[in-house]
């Protein structure tokens, strides 16, 4: 008896390890797998290409894990990138002073969180159509506001934040680190980051115990525009163009980011470290393929089959 107790006792265990440590060892595999596949993996350069690379779409998962927390889904956050460069890159090329068009594109992005968020608290519209719907929206603001055309030929003050450097860290990786920081301070230290998982486990008893639902809902959704919004505008003053296409197909970047980082649909469970994990394997994994010579066309195969094996894996440890 004491045999079968002390097995089940390892049991526990090891799953106890793999469900904190699990993450962190499946990104160590993988950059080691790559280590040895390319010599040119693990080189300074490729590193800081691999972080400059993965800001876009960790400013957004930042903002997505907010959403998802409460059991919610933003697919939106594209569309509203796509909306908010294009007004704010027309404003600067109109003559406006780059920091009140940042100002202004920033809070196009809050803006339509906000109505994303109200819809759902207010008009009780489900997350996933709420979101949905705005998705097309947004993208056709931004198709007619540019009739479809590219604006670029930015000002060289506003590419800063895209192109330049602090000391030695790349803008973008500065300020997409503030943005995690800011985030884990949130989400940990403050009562708006209890609220948020309260609501994700139970609206219901998180309402009786005095939470403003509605008010905490939609603030992550106004959270998660305005992170749109600027990571549209980091993309943009790398480019040097603002695109009414850009941003196709970030949501589905973002929420795999945030799942594979153990984050829950179900809400109220995950964090913010386990998405800049998440976060940091699908920039490796593209970077690797790319590195590899894997071919454009089986690249999303062999993500999303990678994708799956993680995800399976983390519902079977927990």
């Amino acid at each position: 008896m004491s045999q079968i107790a002390a097995s089940e006792q390892r049991t526990v265990n090891i799953r106890e390890f793999l469900q904190k440590y699990g993450l962190i060892i499946s990104f160590l595999l993988l950059c080691l797998a790559l280590t040895l596949l390319s010599d040119r993996f693990l080189t300074v350069d490729n590193m800081v290409n691999v972080l400059r690379q993965s800001t876009i779409n960790g400013i957004i998962a930042v903002g997505m894990t907010f959403v998802i927390l409460t059991a919610g889904i933003d697919l939106s956050v594209g569309s509203i990138l796509a909306f908010s460069s294009v007004v704010t890159a027309a404003l600067m090329k109109g003559g406006m002073d780059v920091p009140l068009a940042i100002l202004i594109g920033l809070g196009i992005g809050a803006a339509l969180g906000l109505i994303n968020g109200v819809t759902i608290t207010r008009a009780k519209v489900p997350p996933f159509v709420t979101t949905l719907g705005m998705m097309t929206i947004a993208r056709g603001l931004a198709l007619t506001f540019t009739e479809g055309r590219p604006i670029t030929g930015l000002p060289e003050s506003f590419r800063f934040i895209g192109t330049g450097s602090i000391g030695p860290v790349p803008t973008p990786i500065a300020i997409a680190a503030v943005i995690f920081i800011a985030g884990y301070i949130l989400l940990t230290r403050t009562s708006l980051g209890q609220y948020i998982y309260a609501i994700g486990n139970n609206p219901v008893a998180a309402r009786y115990a005095g939470i403003s639902v509605s008010l905490n809902t939609t603030f992550v959704y106004v959270l998660s525009g305005a992170l749109s919004a600027l990571a549209g505008l980091i993309l943009i003053a790398r480019l040097d163009s603002a695109q009414p296409t850009a941003g196709l197909a970030f949501e589905f970047d973002a929420i795999a980011a945030v799942v594979v980082g153990g984050t829950s649909f179900a809400g109220g469970q995950g964090g913010l470290v386990g998405t800049l994990i998440g976060v940091l394997i699908i920039a490796v994994l593209d970077n690797g393929l790319n590195l590899l010579n894997v071919s454009s066309f089986y690249q999303p195969v062999v993500s999303g089959v990678v994708i799956a094996v993680a995800l399976l894996l983390h519902r079977l440890i927990r």
